[in-house]
């Protein structure tokens, strides 16, 4: 069997086999219709996917903007600010943003330095893992002043700083 491509670049391989097998089997076109409804959903999960990553752009950008424009008038409107899942670059500029070293904040929050080092040097969206740990940061972001929220949101924007 030869391989071809589609129109959009795919290889269209995979479901002229599919078309061979349901003919191969007299499945009656269930499992190349099967097979289409599958890349049907492949192709909207990829698509949703792309719109989610264009629309998280977005947002960033106007997080950015946002916080610039604060910055630069003064005004940082930092009444709430929330945090959906502490990572640890999230959890360093809280540390940084109450001019905390690892240990002292360690001792703030009632973990051990190590523990909250491990929380820093890890950038997946796991660290800190625990419910109580997430707790415990956003509890300690609540009540920290405008000032330190406006020190906070600007060290997340500022990739890579440096404590």
């Amino acid at each position: 069997m030869a391989s071809s491509t589609s129109s959009i670049g795919r290889d269209a391989s995979v479901r002229q086999f599919w078309q061979d097998v349901d003919r191969a089997v007299d499945a009656r076109g269930a499992l190349l219709t099967a097979f289409d409804q599958m890349a049907a959903l492949v192709r909207d999960f990829h698509t949703q996917q792309a719109q989610a990553r264009g629309d998280e752009r977005q947002w960033r950008a106007g997080v950015t903007a946002t916080w610039a424009t604060h910055v630069a008038t003064g005004d940082c409107g930092c009444g709430t600010v929330v945090v959906g899942r502490w990572t640890g670059q999230g959890t360093r500029a809280l540390r940084e943003e109450l001019r905390m070293t690892v240990h002292d904040f360690a001792r703030y929050l009632g973990v051990v330095p190590v523990t909250v080092s491990g929380w820093e040097h890890r950038h997946t969206s796991t660290s800190p893992a625990t419910m109580a740990a997430q707790a415990a940061l956003d509890e300690t972001l609540t009540l920290a002043d405008s000032n330190a929220k406006a020190r906070f949101l600007l060290l997340l924007d500022t990739p890579n700083h440096d404590g």
